[in-house]
């Protein structure tokens, strides 16, 4: 399908431009030419050799592995990302950036080197012991904000502070406090600091899944998922923003990023929905909450996904993906409901013959999927997340062979091998950041403080146990979307998963169901207004009002705004301790109930609905979501009738109306 004569798609160049002005990880130097060009292209690709040879023998011990990966990510980002973006465009390295790219290597290269002389220490520092450990945080915090943004930096430092200034903290914030010699002892010679299980993920499960996106890319699968979802769904009521949902749920399972996502994806799929007549923030709406949620759909989901495997503990990355499947499910059905209403409502068509892929030319690369039923395959059969994603890049390069026009040579293996690793650069310094707040929290027992200070304040205000616990739940949603405006997902996951979840735990929820509402609402903040950067990088897409686009994105997504709470009140949504004729019932239920909120939030369902209509379908939607026996029989109740008055308001309006005196 030649897309570029039928729609107005963005340029590469243009698509760049959108990354660097709205995704912080995308805004590196453009060296053209000169040595130090040919420095970071071997750096990276050192970078990713290291991490394969690693996972594959296994024979580094974890905390030089961590030291070592460390070391490549500081010294990378230095050279990548400048201290400001007005220098994005130069062709230059400053000199205090080699500077802090060489002090990086040697704190990488610390452990390895000082190993035995720092074991046999038995926890005690030296001078130089010192000055190396507090390099390393300012390095981390210094990198963190070039390479994902000033918020992350600053909760971090708030934390270190917090660590120092125990005894001056009001209240029950107060604790012993700690000088430099405990703070630096800890982030850097433990493995609770940056050295720790944030970094750990970072270093082997989510380095390598980045490396097989960047296979994947090579394969031009981006492209067609693109050409797969038009085939499928182009043609159907609405049908460009059928295929905005369709590629962006797939186009998730290879980008890390709602807003690399939105742009790459929303390329094409924009100016689609665009040119079919959907109104631009409309437009712009549906492509960040697809693009978004393809964090949320499994085999794949975001980078926080493993490092919840890590975190709770005694649970497969696989455990985690089938409970995430329901709910990713029910997500992109209430998004493709609403713009099927949508386009009812404004009476919208789907794609021409002219403006459709060849069907058959599409099938005859459905075998680019392989590598995708591979990684699923290998993880139902219990294999490791590491040794899954080690044999899915395997995988890809021997099924792209399959074509001449898929097939990854040498070049485009390393090519996706520098790519990897430029991907990982910034996953790497925001876990380790977030490893300096895991070291905090873990030292001072702030957890646990703050835990039982969010049910104490849900105590005040409410004396039911299912009150205490909606109110915790609530304060939690808050913070995870507020921290999720300005920082990455693995971050805000580990902050909130640390300080909020626990207090969710104490109040009887499941761990899976506590961490999962966390991971959630840290994803959906890319779609939240005021600060939406996902639906502000598809307003600049569309051309549309940011603000406006955030508004629809967020109503088009409804779902991830009801669905957490459901299943942290009723698991079964999460196949925890539930049959199949029970989860049967529950996918039904919720799916009607997609629908009855679906119609209730566009305001149209085979006609348009009066005020009151659409305030009882989204009543009747959120008792059929609620897997609970009496909700579901008043929700279905609710639903036929409201169903019946449809038919019957809709024939009435058929009938000739009689003639007034």
């Amino acid at each position: 399908m030649e897309k570029d004569k039928k729609f107005e798609s963005l340029t590469a160049e243009q698509q760049q431009e959108l990354l660097e002005k709205y995704d912080p990880e995308s805004s590196t130097r453009k060296l053209e030419s000169g040595l130090f060009k040919w420095i970071i292209f071997f750096g990276l690709l050192a970078f990713s050799l290291f991490q394969l040879t690693a996972s594959i023998f296994q024979f580094i011990p974890r905390q030089l592995l961590l030291s070592i990966h460390l070391g490549f990510a500081l010294s990378l980002v230095f050279l990548l990302f400048p201290a400001r973006k007005k220098n994005l465009k130069l062709n230059k390295l400053a000199w205090y950036d080699v500077v802090l790219a060489a002090i990086s290597i040697c704190i990488g290269a610390y452990w390895p080197i000082m190993q035995d002389d720092i074991v046999s220490r038995v926890g005690l520092m030296t001078s130089l012991d010192f000055y190396v450990g507090l390099a390393a945080i300012l390095l981390v915090l210094e990198a963190t904000r070039r390479a994902v943004g000033l918020p992350i930096t600053i909760i971090s430092s708030v934390f270190l502070l917090y660590m120092y200034y125990g005894r001056q903290m009001p209240g029950f914030l107060a604790h012993r406090g700690y000088d430099w010699d405990d703070i630096v002892k800890t982030m850097f010679f433990t493995s609770e600091g940056i050295l720790g299980t944030p970094l750990y993920v970072s270093a082997t499960f989510i380095f390598l899944f980045l490396l097989f996106g960047a296979f994947l890319v090579k394969t031009g699968v981006g492209q067609y998922f693109n050409d797969l979802a038009v085939a499928i769904a182009g043609k159907r009521t609405g049908g460009p923003a059928k295929v905005a949902i369709f590629s962006s749920a797939l186009q998730g399972t290879i980008s890390g990023s709602s807003v690399a996502n939105v742009v790459t994806s929303g390329s094409f799929t924009i100016p689609m929905m665009k040119k079919l007549g959907y109104r631009k923030e409309f437009a712009g709406g549906v492509e960040a909450a697809a693009s978004t949620g393809g964090q949320l759909m499994p085999p794949i989901m975001g980078a926080a996904a493993f490092l919840m495997v890590e975190f709770i503990g005694g649970i497969s990355y696989w455990d985690i993906a089938k409970a995430a499947a329901i709910p990713a499910v029910l997500y992109f059905t209430g998004i493709w409901i609403m713009t099927h209403f949508e386009a009812k409502r404004l009476g919208l068509r789907g794609l021409s013959d002219e403006e459709m892929p060849d069907k058959k030319e599409v099938l005859k690369k459905i075998y680019l999927l392989l590598p995708i039923l591979t990684v699923i395959i290998l993880l139902v059969s219990g294999m490791s997340v590491m040794r899954a994603a080690l044999w899915s890049i395997v995988a890809t390069v021997a099924i792209s062979a399959i074509r001449k026009e898929t097939r990854i040579g040498f070049m485009d293996a390393v090519d996706a091998l520098v790519d990897g690793a430029r991907t990982a650069l910034s996953v790497a310094v925001a876990t380790a950041a977030a490893g300096i707040i895991v070291g905090v929290v873990t030292k001072t027992g702030l957890g646990l403080t703050l835990a039982n200070g969010l049910v104490d304040l849900a105590a005040d205000l409410t004396s039911s146990a299912q009150g205490k616990l909606l109110l915790t739940l609530f304060f939690t949603m808050i913070a995870s979307i507020v921290l999720g405006m300005g920082s990455p997902t693995t971050a805000n996951y580990v902050i909130t998963s640390t300080i909020a979840a626990p207090a969710i735990i104490l109040l009887g929820a499941p761990e899976l169901s506590a961490h999962l509402f966390v991971f959630y609402f840290g994803i959906i903040a890319d779609i939240t207004p005021p600060v939406a950067l996902a639906a502000f990088a598809a307003a600049g897409v569309s051309g549309g009002e940011p603000i406006r686009t955030g508004v629809n994105s967020a109503k088009l997504a409804i779902a991830a705004f009801i669905i957490p709470y459901m299943f942290v009140l009723s698991p079964e949504l999460l196949m925890i301790d539930t049959t199949i004729p029970q989860l049967l019932w529950v996918v039904f239920t919720a799916v009607t109930g997609m629908i009855a909120i679906g119609a209730g939030m566009i305001g149209y369902w085979y006609r348009r609905l009066y005020v009151i209509e659409r305030f009882l379908l989204v009543a009747s939607g959120l008792m059929l979501i609620y897997p609970e026996g009496m909700s579901d029989i008043i929700g279905l109740v609710s639903f036929g009738l409201l169903l019946a008055v449809q038919f019957f308001i809709k024939r009435e309006d058929k009938r000739p109306k009689q003639a007034t005196v």
